[in-house]
């Protein structure tokens, strides 16, 4: 697609904003931008994916730009790649599907509902009041939604509701095609960009407050914390409860159950949205250095300490939230000055006498007991009851185990489509095939581990396109899922494996009279993948 020329426009007072998009939505962002031409300048970019970014970053060697407006697919893939500036992702209201869903059941009630990453499981009550049959599918890269859309008419679905990729996809494919975005989506996408822009635009004429800056904006929300399971609907509810208060807050949860990830989630459904997000690990920091970059310090305060002083965190997070990560292991000194910060609402820097007021919502996280910490002499009682007024508790991975599959499938997709790798048509059902294998381990490292094992997998997937995912090949490139030696079970899959493995396809197949779901059940695999192999092998 040939890059699209514009002619420069004067970009002194008002905010720069590109939009990015291929397809119909380009149409949509065209339509609504003159609706802002008064309150900014506003620019059409009409490419996707790797082109945009290469687009937008030559263009920034000499322009400006303080937002960039995308949706679904190209929306993440941007972001992921350009730090430079902030992408604000147009994301399709609930009202937005039923009007799409209204307008398929039009054409047929046998629907297709295709999104990028994540189902919308609140659509079961809707499809039984109105009597619809909704099919849902997601994707993590084009070649994905393309196997999505491929899988929905073999199954007899002729209308296909989704973005413009989708709806494109769909109708190429024979199929009526249902766009998802309104034009009330995209307006709302404008004042969200405009917002950011003011604020890069504040951030820009501040200097940098603090070499810790880069984490001043929460990155993940509520769309992020992943999983159906009655656990997790818990802690989306609590999330959302938590940001309605001021309080401080506490999260506890074994290493890897994502406690950062619910910190920056409560501080972005919380009125402080706009204003930053700053994290510090207190175990990572040396103790030397902690009390600095908590509380800041004045000029000549010690050896080396910078001309004019430097403002802490306490004063970085001005108006917005802290985030104080495993609090369980702050020096008790140092908890005896966080304490009192939390009480006066005021920070006194290292060396230096004058109270700085500061208004800051304060949410700390630790996987330690602290009640064991407490008896033990090594945190305060009064500082424990002081961080905990609001209080979570985060499931470990094993204790909602039923969404280990949707997780480890989402994972993986994004595992392979970082190496550039198309996955498998039929990925879901190997992922399924190897269910009993996924929960029959603990997880200590919890959804962090789970991460890292699909990008394990994910590495050898790539490198052999035609290897299924099936129990074998998991353990043989992950053996800690093997379980203890001495374990019947274990032996009996690792044996049931190994003789499947040194099987031809043939062979098995004669074993179960021709039977393919039963040769299938007993490779691991899915029907269609052992029909991939058999095409292979004749």
């Amino acid at each position: 697609m040939a890059k699209q020329a514009f002619p420069l426009r004067d970009t002194s007072d008002k905010p720069v904003i590109w939009t990015v998009s291929i397809s119909r939505l380009f149409d949509l962002f065209r339509d609504i931008m003159v609706e802002f031409d008064d309150r900014a300048v506003v620019e059409p970019i009409h490419l996707g994916f790797e082109e945009a970014v290469q687009h937008i970053r030559e263009r920034m060697a000499n322009e400006r730009c303080d937002a960039i407006i995308a949706a679904g697919s190209n929306a993440a893939y941007l972001k992921s790649r350009i730090s430079a500036v902030p992408v604000v992702i147009a994301k399709a209201s609930g009202f937005d599907v039923l009007q799409a869903l209204t307008r398929a059941r039009k054409v047929t009630n046998e629907i297709g509902l295709v999104t990028y990453q994540e189902t919308m499981p609140e659509l079961a009550e809707f499809q039984a009041t109105f009597g619809l049959s909704i099919e849902q599918r997601t994707y993590a890269t084009e070649e994905d939604a393309r196997a999505q859309i491929r899988e929905l008419k073999a199954a007899g679905i002729k209308a296909v509701v989704g973005a413009g990729l989708i709806t494109d996809l769909a109708e190429e494919a024979g199929l009526t095609g249902v766009f998802l975005y309104s034009a009330a989506t995209i307006r709302k996408a404008f004042e969200d960009a405009l917002e950011m822009a003011r604020f890069t635009q504040l951030e820009s004429s501040r200097g940098r407050l603090h070499p810790h800056a880069d984490a001043l904006r929460a990155k993940h929300g509520l769309n992020d914390l992943r999983g159906d399971s009655p656990a997790m609907q818990n802690v989306r509810q609590s999330i959302a409860l938590f940001a309605k208060s001021p309080a401080t807050v506490l999260i506890q949860g074994e290493t890897g159950t994502g406690k950062e990830l619910v910190a920056q989630a409560i501080h972005r459904e919380s009125p402080r949205v706009r204003q930053p997000f700053v994290a510090i690990n207190c175990g990572a920091v040396a103790e030397s250095l902690l009390e600095s970059e908590l509380f800041g310090y004045e000029e000549g305060a010690f050896t080396g300490s910078r001309r004019g002083g430097h403002a802490g965190l306490f004063e970085a997070a001005n108006r917005g939230t802290l985030f104080l990560d495993e609090i369980g292991e702050m020096p008790l000194q140092l908890q005896t000055r966080l304490l009192r910060v939390l009480e006066e609402r005021e920070v006194v820097r290292v060396g230096g006498t004058r109270p700085i007021p500061v208004d800051v919502r304060i949410i700390s996280a630790t996987h330690c007991d602290l009640d064991t910490r407490i008896k033990d002499g090594r945190f305060r009682a009064d500082l424990f009851y002081r961080l905990g007024v609001l209080r979570l508790t985060l499931p470990a991975l094993r204790e909602r185990r039923s969404d280990l599959v949707s997780l480890a499938e989402w994972c993986l997709k994004n595992a392979l489509a970082s190496l550039g790798a198309r996955p498998h048509a039929n990925l879901h059902a190997e992922v399924v095939a190897c269910a009993p294998l996924l929960s029959d381990y603990d997880w200590p490292g919890n959804v962090r581990e789970l991460r890292n094992m699909m990008e394990r997998l994910a590495l050898f997937l790539a490198a052999q396109p035609l290897q299924a995912l099936t129990p074998s090949f998991v353990i043989s490139v992950a053996p800690e899922f093997a379980k203890r030696p001495g374990d019947a079970d274990a032996i009996s899959l690792s044996a049931s494996n190994a003789d499947a493995a040194q099987e031809t396809i043939a062979e098995v197949l004669a074993r179960f009279g021709g039977n393919r779901e039963a040769a299938a059940r007993h490779l691991g695999i899915s029907r269609t993948t052992l029909w991939r192999k058999i095409r292979q092998q004749s």
